[in-house]
């Protein structure tokens, strides 16, 4: 299912951590894989995940922090990911992720960047929600990480560990329990 996702994509933006996810790597293979021959791919200058997508598609799309566009300082790394998102969301395409660790409390997707990149500490779940809150369709490989409430992701049917947004994976989101107080 992961493959007949990916490949209806002529635009995939791949992001993740910056150490490789533990067992994702059969995982970062399959998506790899499944990316269609003609198609433009993005991703980041980061080590992990990044590195492992520049090494299997030497033609990528590299946002590079060092280029200077993005500005200097660790707001430099936020821009250049909410660049990333925008190039693949002006391609109708789609966005794969690879998160290392859970989704950090209260970061949920937004359309608005600055909600995203709040500081809550992990790049890779802040690029993830600002996609999402951009309409970018998205699968997520989370291994045997929680999924995240409130963020409308459902299981690819026949893939564990994965989970994609309704607009990848054709599916209803899951129902989330939601708290008076969190």
């Amino acid at each position: 299912m992961v493959a007949s996702v990916v490949s209806r994509f002529s635009v995939v933006g791949f992001s993740g951590s910056r150490r490789l996810p533990s067992g994702a790597r059969c995982a970062l293979s399959a998506a790899a894989a499944a990316v269609a021959p003609d198609a433009r791919v993005l991703v980041g200058c980061a080590a992990g995940v990044d590195a492992f997508f520049r090494a299997r598609f030497p033609a990528a799309e590299v946002f590079e922090v060092a280029s200077g566009c993005w500005g200097r300082g660790r707001g430099a790394f936020a821009a250049r990911s909410v660049a990333v998102v925008r190039a693949v969301a002006a391609g109708g395409g789609l966005w794969v992720s690879f998160p290392a660790s859970a989704c950090p409390a209260g970061l949920l997707p937004s359309a608005a960047s600055r909600r995203c990149f709040c500081g809550a500490g992990s790049g890779t779940w802040a690029s993830l929600a600002f996609a999402l809150g951009s309409g970018v369709p998205a699968l997520v490989f989370l291994g045997s990480l929680p999924v995240p409430a409130g963020w409308g992701l459902s299981p690819v049917p026949g893939c564990p560990g994965w989970v994609g947004s309704p607009a990848a994976v054709g599916a209803a989101p899951v129902a989330a329990q939601l708290g008076l107080f969190g």
